[in-house]
């Protein structure tokens, strides 16, 4: 049978597919690049859909990184809502939802991940929103007028980031999550609380260490009943949950799979002809020496990139730290590194829970570090990773502008 024949095909709409092309592009200026993504937007960036966009400081528009016109330019074929169903590494072959079949050279999977859903009674109900896409963010836009209320299941980076901006364009907002408090995963206890009590004094009812026991509606209400005997009337219902990184086509082809696609430095897979970057990608992290899957705009961007360049024949190991941040109100912080709450932790405070430093270490080793309220410090941060330290030698390491210019 026939197939159309491409030297790279992407398959994922993300961020990571969009670079994925730039690094392409570097060393390999012609060969035939096709993009097939399952949503009909181009790649887009997804931060500003819970921050930035529910802000007014972007527009749709600017969440774009690359127009159909640079698509063009680059000799970039993109099938927008197109869903690749299969995938042949011996005939080296991918096979969307229509049936058609379409040959590659090198792959690239920038599949992301699908949003967590409930599994309760209610759970899979139509109009809530698992909030993950451009058109959940333009659904809920629409629904959030002045006034109005809103559950947000889920006190994560979605969750939180999500009841801070409606909250910040006047909506009533309810958050309901099982730990004990915010970002509980990343932020050390002292901070989490700090910033919980900073949600509920502007207005956020919080319901922490409870879960969603069933979901019904009433009339145009949601109506949300709590393991522990609450029961929420909203007009929105928002789901932050997280993701499961989307990989049943590597699975299906026979991939080595870890903790996500299992690849090597290069973003190469245990097939050598197929890559895999972004939210799946199972990675060596290099300063570390320690795999994991990050899930952030800025190692979609530079992973996807690196794994442009490698299918090009570049051979460039992926070593970069990626970084991620995030806004709550007037709090707002940037990271590097591994940063779980798990680690020994060390506050450099400058103002405390609000300006300053915190240190993740392990063994007298850093193995992240959190920036709050100072930013623009990634480089600094990055020179900390994995060097072994005394708290001395923290103290006063990274200070705000205000502070050095004192």
């Amino acid at each position: 049978m026939w197939k159309q024949a491409y030297k790279y095909i992407i398959v994922g709409g993300g961020v990571a597919g969009g670079w994925a092309v730039a690094g392409i592009r570097e060393h390999d200026k012609n060969g035939p690049i096709l993009i097939l993504c399952r949503e009909k937007f181009l790649p887009y960036d997804r931060p500003p859909m819970t921050k930035k966009l529910w802000s007014g400081k972007e527009t749709i528009p600017d969440i774009f990184p690359y127009d159909s016109v640079f698509y063009a330019e680059n000799g970039v074929d993109v099938a927008l809502g197109t869903s690749v169903t299969r995938v042949d590494p011996a005939d080296k072959t991918v096979t969307d939802h229509e049936g058609h079949d379409w040959q590659y050279e090198k792959l690239l999977l920038a599949t992301g991940g699908v949003p967590r859903t409930l599994d309760i009674p209610g759970g899979d109900l139509w109009g809530i929103c698992y909030y993950r896409y451009l058109e959940d963010y333009v659904r809920c836009r629409r629904d959030a007028s002045e006034g109005r209320s809103a559950v947000v299941i889920g006190g994560g980076f979605i969750g939180s980031e999500l009841a801070s901006s409606l909250n910040q364009n006047k909506i009533n907002v309810t958050m309901i999550y099982p730990e004990p408090y915010v970002v509980s995963r990343v932020f050390p206890e002292y901070l989490g609380k700090a910033l919980q009590s900073l949600y509920q004094e502007r207005g956020v009812r919080i319901l922490s260490g409870d879960v969603p026991a069933s979901i019904e509606q009433s009339g145009r209400k949601w109506v949300t009943q709590t393991r522990n005997g609450e029961r929420v009337e909203s007009d929105m219902l928002i789901a932050g949950l997280g993701i499961v990184p989307a990989v049943e086509l590597a699975q299906q082809a026979g991939l080595k799979m870890g903790n996500g696609i299992y690849v090597d430095e290069l973003c190469q897979t245990s097939n050598p002809d197929i890559f895999a970057a972004g939210d799946n990608a199972d990675f060596l992290y290099l300063a570390l020496e320690q795999r994991m899957r990050i899930e952030h705009w800025d190692n979609g961007v530079t992973q996807g990139t690196y794994a442009g360049r490698n299918m090009a024949g570049a051979n460039q190991p992926y070593d970069y730290m990626p970084y991620f941040w995030s806004d709550l109100f007037e709090f707002g912080y940037e990271a590097v590194g591994d940063l779980s709450s798990k680690l020994e932790t060390f506050a450099d405070w400058e103002k405390e829970n609000d300006t300053g430093v915190i240190y993740y270490l392990k063994d007298g080793k850093v193995r992240g570090v959190m920036t709050c309220n100072i930013y623009g410090r990634q480089g600094d941060a990055r020179e900390l990773i994995g060097k072994q330290v005394s708290i001395q030698d923290l103290r006063g390491a990274i200070r705000s502008e205000e502070m050095v210019a004192a």
